[in-house]
C-alpha cells in the first residue's frame, strides 16, 4: 500500500501502482470525468500513470493552468496525427502547448502549406478526437527511438534523440500515431470538443536562423463548443482594443524608422495622458515621504559593473558608448537603481535619517531584439515610475507594506482590481544566476511574505522569477478580456547595498549596511499606457483623458461664446478643445465620440441667450441643459468617484 496526500491535508492508502485517475473515482465519478492530468510531488503525470511510492496529489482540470497545459499539449499531438494523415511524408519537429493554445512546427518538404488549409485539417482533428482514443506512454531505450525515426527519415527527431539521455525517452501513442514527447498527456483525445487553427507563420528550427525554415501552425482548443465561441469573441475584442489601433487613432504615439525601431514618439495628447500619471504618482508619493531625484541617460560603465547589471544584461544593453578619452567607455542607463545609490553615497547617513525615499520617473534603454518589438509593451527606451527605499533591517516590513498601500491605491484608482500577487523567488537549481549568500535571500524572501500575508493579498509562489539581485512581489493583473499582465512591482534586495558599501551610523555608532527596497506601481509607462488603453478599450478615466472636454459651437456666430465657455472651464483645469471646424454639429459630435472625450458641451444660440451649456456624456448621450456651476459640480463629482481611494 502507498499513502496519497490530498491538498487539504488528508491522506488516504492505495494499492501500489494505482494512478491518479485511480484516486480521482474513488473520490468521485464526476470529479473523475473532468480529471486531465495530475500534480505528483509538484511534478505534472499522465492521469493514467501508475504510483509507486507515498505521494502529495493535486487533481487537475480545465481550471488549472497545469490542466489547460496538458490538453493544449494534447491537442497538438492530434495536430500531428491529422497532418500525418492528411499530408504523408510530413516530419515533425516540436509542438508544445503555450500561454493560450498550441502550436506545431513542421516540415512539409516541396509543399506550401497555407492558412486556406486550415480548415480542413481541423475537420480531420474533429473526426480524430470524436475516435476518443487513449494516449498511451512508452519508455523506450535510445536505440530503439533512433531506429523508429531513422526508419521515418526524420531528422528533427533524431536530432532531439541525440540530445537526450537513455533511460529518459518516452514515446506517446493515440490510435496510428506516434510521436516523442515526455508528455503528459491527457486520458484521451474525446476530452477535445472544439478546435481552431488560428494562423501559419514560418519559425527556424530551434530558433536558430541558421537552420531551415519550418511551417509553424497556431491552434486553440477548448472541451465546449461555447468556450471556444466565447475566446473568439474575446480575440475580436482584443482587436478592437489594440493599444496600437487605439494609439494612432487618438493621437497618443508614434513610431519612426529614423527615430529607432522601439524608441516611443509621444505625441501631444499622449504626453498629457503621460503627465496626469506622473502628475497622480507624483502627489501620491508626496504624500508617502518620497524625495525626487534626477539622473542621467547614461553611466559610466564600471557603474554598471559594479551593481552587476553588466554582467547580467550585457547582451540586452545598447553597446558601450566610447570617448575620446582612452579607456572610457559609457552605457546607455539600463536601470536607475545604481544611480541611486551614489545619490546615497554622496554624504554620510544616520540611522534617525533613515528610511529614505528617492523616487524618479528615470528612462531606461535595453536593447530588445527586432523580432520582439511590440508597440508599447516592449520597447527599447522606456520610463520606469522608479524609486528605492533606503532602510534600516527593522524597517522593511513596514516600508513593504506602504509600498503595498500604495500600489492598490494606483490600481483602484485605474480600474485594475482583479489581480494576484506573485511571490518571485530565485531558482533553487541554478543560484549562479543570483547575487548575494543564501542566508540574504531567504531573509528576504520571508520578508515579502509575511508582508503579502499581513495585507491579506491572493499570492502565488514562482520560483525562477527573482530579479538577480533579490525575490520580489509582482501584481499579476487581469484587465477586461481576463488577460494577465504583470504591472506593479516591489524588490527586497540586501545585495546592492553590499555591492556599493552603503552605509550608515547606527545608534551604537557604528556602520550598518541598510537595506534597499525597489518599487514601481506602473512598472513603466509605456507597457502600462498599452494596458489601460486595451483594458479601458480608450475611454479613459475622467481625470486621465488628455481631452476632457470638446467645445462644438453650432455655428460660426456661436466661436465667441464658445471660446468664454472654454476659458471659463479651463480656469476650473477642464482640459480640452473647441472644434472651430465648419461642419455640421451631427459631424462634429460623431467625430467627438469617435475620439472617445469625455464629455461635448455644445453651444448655439439657446445657450448664448440663457448662458447654459448643453452637455453630451462619451457613450451615454445628451444630459440636457446645465448651468456652467452644475457641470463642474458634476465633472468634480465624477473625478473624485474615480480618485475615491485618496
Amino acid at each position: 500500500m502507498i499513502k496519497i496526500t490530498l491538498p487539504d491535508g488528508s491522506v488516504r492508502e492505495y494499492s501500489k501502482g494505482s494512478s491518479s485517475m485511480d484516486v480521482a473515482k474513488s473520490i468521485s465519478e464526476g470529479l473523475a470525468r473532468n480529471v486531465l492530468a495530475a500534480k505528483i510531488n509538484g511534478e505534472v503525470w499522465d492521469s493514467f500513470r501508475p504510483i509507486e511510492e507515498d505521494s502529495a496529489i493535486q487533481l487537475l482540470t480545465w481550471n488549472d493552468t497545469d490542466g489547460k497545459a496538458t490538453f493544449w499539449h494534447s491537442s497538438a499531438h492530434l495536430l500531428a496525427e491529422a497532418l500525418e494523415a492528411m499530408y504523408p511524408g510530413v516530419k515533425l519537429g516540436i509542438g508544445p502547448s503555450i500561454e493560450a493554445g498550441f502550436y506545431y512546427d513542421v516540415d512539409f518538404g516541396e509543399k506550401t502549406f497555407g492558412e486556406e488549409e486550415l480548415a480542413a485539417v481541423e475537420k480531420k482533428m474533429i473526426e480524430l478526437a470524436r475516435q476518443k482514443n487513449e494516449f498511451k506512454r512508452q519508455d523506450i531505450s535510445k536505440a530503439d527511438a533512433l531506429k523508429y525515426y531513422t526508419e521515418k527519415d526524420d531528422e528533427y527527431k533524431l536530432e532531439l534523440i541525440n540530445n537526450l539521455d537513455d533511460g529518459t525517452i518516452t514515446f506517446y501513442h493515440q490510435g496510428n500515431f506516434t510521436d516523442l514527447c515526455r508528455g503528459p498527456h491527457i486520458p484521451h483525445t474525446g476530452f477535445v470538443k472544439a478546435i481552431k487553427l488560428t494562423s501559419v507563420a514560418g519559425a527556424y528550427w530551434r530558433g536558430d536562423e541558421n537552420n531551415k525554415q519550418l511551417t509553424r501552425i497556431y491552434g486553440v482548443s477548448f472541451p465546449k463548443q461555447k468556450e471556444l465561441t466565447e475566446h473568439l469573441e474575446r480575440i475580436e475584442e482584443a482587436k478592437k482594443r489594440d493599444h496600437r489601433k487605439l494609439g494612432k487613432e487618438l493621437d497618443l504615439f508614434a513610431f519612426s524608422e529614423k527615430v529607432g525601431l522601439g524608441l516611443p514618439l509621444w505625441l501631444p495628447k499622449g504626453t498629457m495622458l503621460r503627465d496626469r500619471l506622473e502628475n497622480f504618482l507624483r502627489k501620491a508619493q508626496v504624500k508617502a515621504g518620497y524625495d525626487p531625484v534626477v539622473t542621467p541617460h547614461i553611466g559610466n560603465k564600471e557603474l554598471y559593473v559594479t551593481s552587476g547589471h553588466y554582467e547580467k544584461y550585457g547582451e540586452d544593453s545598447f553597446q558601450p558608448i566610447h570617448t575620446p578619452h582612452e579607456g572610457e567607455e559609457f552605457l546607455l542607463k539600463p536601470m536607475n537603481c545604481p544611480h541611486h545609490c551614489e545619490i546615497y553615497k554622496a554624504r554620510p547617513k544616520s540611522y534617525k535619517e533613515l528610511p529614505i525615499r528617492y523616487a524618479e520617473f528615470g528612462t531606461v534603454y535595453r536593447y530588445e531584439q527586432h523580432g520582439e518589438l511590440h508597440g508599447l509593451t516592449r520597447v527599447r527606451g522606456f520610463t520606469q515610475d522608479d524609486a528605492h527605499i533606503f532602510c534600516r533591517p527593522d524597517q522593511v516590513k513596514e516600508e513593504f507594506i506602504k509600498v503595498i498601500d500604495l500600489v492598490l491605491y494606483v490600481f483602484n484608482a485605474l480600474g485594475f482590481t482583479d489581480f494576484t500577487a506573485q511571490v518571485s523567488l530565485r531558482d533553487p537549481e541554478n543560484k549562479t544566476k543570483y547575487i548575494g549568500s543564501d542566508a540574504l535571500w531567504d531573509r528576504a524572501e520571508r520578508e515579502i511574505q509575511e508582508a503579502a500575508d499581513e495585507k491579506n493579498l491572493i499570492t502565488v509562489a514562482e520560483k525562477g522569477e527573482a530579479a538577480f539581485y533579490g525575490p520580489k512581489l509582482d501584481f499579476m493583473v487581469k484587465d477586461a478580456l481576463g488577460r494577465k499582465w504583470q504591472l506593479g512591482t516591489i524588490q527586497v534586495d540586501y545585495n546592492l547595498p553590499e555591492r556599493f558599501e552603503l552605509e550608515y551610523t547606527g545608534a551604537d555608532n557604528q556602520k550598518h549596511r541598510p537595506v534597499m527596497i525597489h518599487r514601481a506601481p506602473f512598472g513603466s509607462l509605456e507597457r502600462f499606457v498599452a494596458v489601460l488603453i486595451e483594458h479601458c478599450g480608450g475611454n479613459f478615466p475622467l481625470w486621465l483623458s488628455p481631452d476632457q472636454i470638446a467645445v462644438l459651437p453650432i455655428s460660426e456666430k456661436y466661436e465667441a461664446y464658445a471660446q468664454k465657455v472654454y476659458n471659463q472651464l479651463a480656469e476650473e483645469d477642464i482640459r480640452g478643445f473647441i472644434d472651430h471646424r465648419d461642419e455640421k454639429i451631427g459631424r462634429k459630435i460623431r467625430d467627438a465620440e469617435v475620439k472617445k472625450v469625455p464629455y461635448m458641451i455644445i453651444v448655439g444660440e439657446k445657450e448664448q441667450e440663457n448662458n447654459e451649456l448643453s452637455v453630451r456624456r462619451h457613450g451615454q448621450g445628451d444630459l440636457g441643459s446645465l448651468s456652467f456651476e452644475a457641470f463642474t459640480k458634476k465633472y468634480q463629482e465624477e473625478i473624485d468617484k474615480d480618485l475615491e481611494t485618496k
